[in-house]
């Protein structure tokens, strides 16, 4: 019987992959045997991530809210494996806690730039080497700041509720081409990032894990185990959507703890 999430001959890349959620797509692709390209920032930190996945795999540098380099990481992908099935837009900045009136209108733009506009630039560019197949997969990272909102952190709310539109939007565009485009919401996941809060004190998970009905907070290959099945013909039919993947927290709205945690 044929696996449903074999990915063996298919291309994958991921921008955003050398760390969190995105290096735990990348080894999610790369154990069910997809050829990943691992995109960052720097070329240095995407090679050696890729080193070890193992020697089919690349690493290719870039940012991606610069068109000229966006065109770089797909041209290289597809010269080293002669396709691109599946794109997955991961790379993002951490955002600040500011208050409102002390955020300047560079940290603004910057997170929109890389966030959003990188989002719409990889897309485009990635469509139309699928459209040579007839075939590939598009899936956009959100958050559940792009359901909701996250006070203070007005840029990541904003460009975070402009993914989720502009995948709806790429979705119905390209559905006759082949192409299906999903987005991924996840909840406070455990990235160096959300650990670095925790640190600082910047976030209580005992908190977070009250107000979530599982009662945790989740690792990233959770995130990953949720691209899996929408990049996969089990999926077949699901585009245009997004899925949450955040333990209930944003469907729970009582004003009681949604879950019993022991200290």
């Amino acid at each position: 019987m044929r696996d449903d999430t074999d990915f063996h001959g298919q291309a994958v890349l991921i921008t955003g992959g050398a760390s969190g959620i995105g290096w735990a797509a990348a080894r999610a692709f790369a154990q069910r045997g997809a050829r990943v390209a691992i995109a960052d920032l720097t070329e240095e930190a995407a090679t050696s991530r890729a080193s070890e996945l193992g020697p089919t795999h690349r690493g290719v540098g870039g940012d991606v809210s610069d068109e000229a380099a966006v065109d770089r990481m797909i041209h290289a992908t597809v010269e080293a494996f002669g396709r691109l099935d599946v794109l997955i837009n991961c790379a993002g900045l951490p955002d600040t806690f500011t208050p409102t009136i002390e955020q300047t209108g560079a940290h603004w733009q910057r997170l929109i730039d890389v966030h959003l506009t990188g989002t719409f630039l990889m897309a485009k560019r990635a469509a139309v080497e699928m459209m040579r197949h007839h075939h590939g997969v598009i899936l956009n990272i959100s958050s559940i700041a792009g359901t909701h909102a996250l006070p203070r952190r007005n840029a990541y709310t904003a460009a975070k509720h402009g993914v989720i539109g502009l995948t709806k939007a790429l979705a119905c565009d390209w559905a006759q081409d082949g192409i299906r485009v999903n987005a991924v919401a996840p909840g406070y996941i455990l990235t160096p990032f959300i650990e670095g809060l925790i640190a600082q004190g910047k976030l209580d998970p005992k908190v977070i894990r009250r107000r979530t009905p599982l009662g945790e907070l989740l690792p990233p290959e959770e995130v990953a185990n949720a691209m899996i099945f929408l990049a996969s013909p089990l999926a077949r039919t699901v585009t245009g959507t997004v899925v949450t993947v955040d333990g209930g927290y944003t469907a729970f709205g009582s004003p009681n703890d949604a879950a019993i945690i022991e200290d």
